[in-house]
């Protein structure tokens, strides 16, 4: 039975109800377009400022939790959302129109990021410990005593996805990752899904308290359009901001943040189209594999993945063509599925008639609408590798099931072609067997494994994940794992959403000079108290089995997910 029973909820604002002021919303479930669960209040003007000062006050003490103080509190939020997991899961499925399968991954990618990040609090590396003992004696100058280690940032202010409700939402990558970190979390819902996030926030609550931690490491606000959004980021207690969502969102809140009296650091993931480049190898290769593969990818969750293809570099000929008409048979046979809103349908409807009406493109194929509201038909159109060079429009995302193949007519284009894109959170080479044979092999594999390498170099620098002979639609959650890119992929390329990496974006590093021994933290002691893995003169020295990483020590990471 569900825990929602009362007909109207508000934001948590330290673990309490804050009844808004500016006005109510209601999630529509978009398979039907028709209201569906509780009415959720608005924070109105000056209402959200509550939730970054009660993060402020949280900040001192849970700052200074111990390694093994910060792990239990995210594995008891895990339990916690994996005890509630059948209720989130069917809230989701009418709030989001996306099918129990796909939902019952999230919430176990979802926990098992809090779990992955409990293993990064205890292994410790993102301390970032870096230790010079004193030399009185060095000449010409002796060295002072040097101890470095990163701090966490301070609150920090979340938005949630539209097309992740559980794993890139309220307990998300972004959120586990900032309270690793130690950081507490101010977390915006999307009001697309406001009784899943009131579920997940309330067992993040019950975690808070659980532990007898300060209320304010974490609140849940409702707030209408951009406005409680831009008053977040504006407010000076907020150090950070994690994002995922549009262009337009994303540099609207590096905007606000970069015009600061204090400006802050805006970690937002925003749009891709994520290329693929079939090689001539791989064309002449199992082409009924690739346009099932690829035809797999490009209609996954509606189309709705931030890693899904939207371009299909095909080589001209017999090849080519044969591999275009096995797409658009596969697709003449694939239904479209509900999308998220209403909202999401009608842009993704108008990007495609965009598309079809500039010069030089042309209709590959189509499937069909799905049977229930908001699910368009998946499509493929086609243009020349000189036209699309020509037109920039061309590489506008298009969020949904729509791709466009460019047919090249030497592979000697690609690396050119490649050069001139944009950020990617992904690319792909499909490259057959060609690149894994030896060059001696033939002057044609010699030849394509030149460009294979070229396209490499290329597309290294312009996106965080390059696979080869795959399909970008699957982030594998762990510790080696990338998920960002230059811009516009993200805000800033440097950093990931995914992975255990992702907690760097919240620490800064401090070192503390000839300070005396009561006074050093303990990530820098001496003594080690935290048993930390430490670089002393420059040589990493391990600490024992309890500074393990959490692969060392088997610990759970999600696999196969979703992006």
């Amino acid at each position: 039975m569900s825990t929602l029973t009362e007909q109207t909820h508000h934001s948590l604002i330290a673990g309490e109800p804050a009844p808004g002021t500016g006005g109510t919303t209601q999630a529509v479930d978009p398979a039907r377009n028709t209201p569906t669960g509780p009415t959720f209040t608005l924070l109105g003007d000056g209402q959200v400022a509550a939730a970054p000062r009660a993060a402020a006050e949280a900040f001192p003490t849970y700052r200074k939790l111990t390694p093994e103080a910060r792990a239990a509190f995210l594995e008891t939020a895990a339990e916690r959302i994996d005890r509630a997991g059948e209720e989130i899961i069917a809230t989701a499925m009418r709030e989001t129109g996306l099918p129990e399968p796909r939902l019952r991954g999230e919430v176990g990618r979802t926990v098992n990021q809090l779990r992955l990040f409990a293993g990064v609090c205890r292994a410790g590396d993102h301390h970032g410990v870096r230790i010079e003992p004193a030399l009185p004696d060095r000449k010409p100058l002796p060295r002072p005593d040097l101890r470095q280690r990163k701090l966490p940032l301070g609150p920090v202010a979340v938005f949630g996805a539209s097309n992740f409700p559980l794993a890139f939402s309220v307990a998300g990558g972004d959120t586990a990752s900032a309270l690793a970190a130690g950081c507490p979390v101010v977390f915006k819902a999307h009001n697309a899904h406001p009784a899943t996030s009131l579920l997940v926030g309330q067992a993040m609550s019950a975690a808070v308290a659980e532990h007898d931690l300060h209320p304010g490491v974490f609140s849940l606000v409702f707030g209408p359009g951009n406005a409680v959004g831009q008053e977040l980021v504006a407010d000076p207690r907020i150090k950070a901001v994690g994002f995922t969502g549009s262009r337009s969102g994303g540099t609207a809140l590096m905007a606000t943040a970069a015009t600061r009296r204090e400006p802050i650091p805006v970690y937002a993931e925003m749009s891709s189209v994520n290329p693929v480049f079939v090689l001539p190898s791989a064309a002449a290769g199992d082409r009924e594999a690739l346009a099932e593969g690829f035809v797999t990818s490009l209609n996954g969750s509606a189309g709705q993945l931030c890693t899904a293809p939207g371009l299909l570099f095909v080589p001209e000929g017999a090849d080519g063509d044969d591999l275009a008409a096995r797409i658009a048979e596969k697709l003449s046979a694939a239904d479209g599925t509900t999308m998220l809103t209403p909202g999401i349908c009608s842009s993704r409807i108008e990007g495609e008639k965009k598309l079809a009406a500039l010069d030089g493109v042309t209709e590959v194929g189509r499937g069909g609408a799905g049977p229930k509201e908001n699910a368009p038909a998946p499509a493929v159109y086609s243009t020349g590798l000189e036209t699309f060079t020509a037109t920039p429009e061309l590489s506008d995302e298009i969020f949904g099931a729509v791709c466009l193949i460019v047919r090249y007519g030497s592979a000697d284009q690609l690396p050119s072609a490649a050069n001139g894109l944009e950020g990617q959170l992904t690319v792909t080479l499909q490259t057959g067997t060609g690149a894994d044979r030896d060059a001696d092999a033939g002057s044609d594999t010699a030849s394509e494994n030149r460009v294979v390498q070229e396209l490499l170099d290329a597309l290294e620098l312009r996106a965080g994940r390059v696979l080869f002979n795959g399909w970008p639609t699957g982030v594998d959650v762990g510790d080696a794992m990338v998920h960002g890119g230059p811009y516009p992929a993200t805000s800033d390329g440097r950093s990931t959403s995914v992975g255990a990496a992702a907690i760097e974006r919240f620490l800064r590093p401090v070192v503390y000079q000839n300070a005396p021994g009561p006074l050093q933290p303990a990530p820098v002691r001496e003594d080690n108290p935290w048993n930390l893995g430490r670089r002393v003169e420059g040589t990493y020295v391990a600490a024992d089995g309890r500074g393990q990483s959490p692969a060392e020590k088997g610990e759970h990471m999600a696999e196969g997910d979703s992006a």
